[in-house]
């Protein structure tokens, strides 16, 4: 069972682009929306929203006390300054622990693929990600993906072939690879023609 954290957050009356003085003042703007909420800005403090992305991750159940109110929710969107990196605004989504809700979950890459160290053999890495439906309180933080299996030039593992917990139903295509090894192709040499001087 995914751990639950909790951040506490305020109500939101800045609004438009006067959100960038919120953010002067170490304050991230964020919305609450959900199947059954309508959308409620909100406003928290950045330092405490980093450390939280930073621990609990998108797919963590997090109690939102808004205003003192406690509400489930999990991070859906994360924007951030493309330049600098810094939190721009947070998405939460309300949720019920028994509702089934779709989400993207992190691909770890576990161990070496014996495969990629033949001479001239590559790893190439197709997807980082698997998007799996479930109850909010049986999703992973990350998926595993076991690189030993790949013993092989040419040889890749399918989504079908990831070991997903029983309780969770894999949205991605099963056929679609993960993760293969190949040796590229031999440059084609270009023949020079020699003219014959008589």
């Amino acid at each position: 069972m995914v751990k639950r954290e909790e951040l506490k957050v305020k109500s939101r009356d800045t609004l438009g682009k006067k959100v960038r003085f919120l953010r002067r003042q170490g304050l991230t703007p964020a919305n609450l929306y959900g199947p059954k909420t309508e959308s409620i800005p909100l406003q928290v403090e950045t330092s405490l929203l980093e450390r939280l992305i930073a621990t609990a991750g998108r797919n963590a159940i997090i109690t939102l006390k808004v205003d003192g109110e406690p509400r489930l929710a999990m991070i859906r969107d994360i924007q951030r300054d493309p330049l600098t990196g810094a939190l721009l605004h947070v998405g939460f989504f309300q949720i019920e622990v028994t509702h089934k809700v779709r989400a993207e979950i992190p691909l770890i890459f576990l161990g070496e693929a014996p495969a990629a160290k033949i001479p001239r053999a590559m790893l190439i890495q197709n997807l980082t990600s698997l998007q799996v439906e479930g109850l909010p309180t049986d999703l992973p933080r990350r998926i595993e993906v076991d690189l030993s299996l790949l013993q092989e030039i040419n040889q890749a593992i399918h989504v079908r072939e990831i070991p997903i917990d029983d309780r969770l139903e894999v949205v991605t295509d099963p056929d679609q690879v993960v993760v293969h090894v190949e040796e590229p192709r031999a440059p084609v040499e270009e023949v020079e023609v020699k003219e014959e001087i008589e």
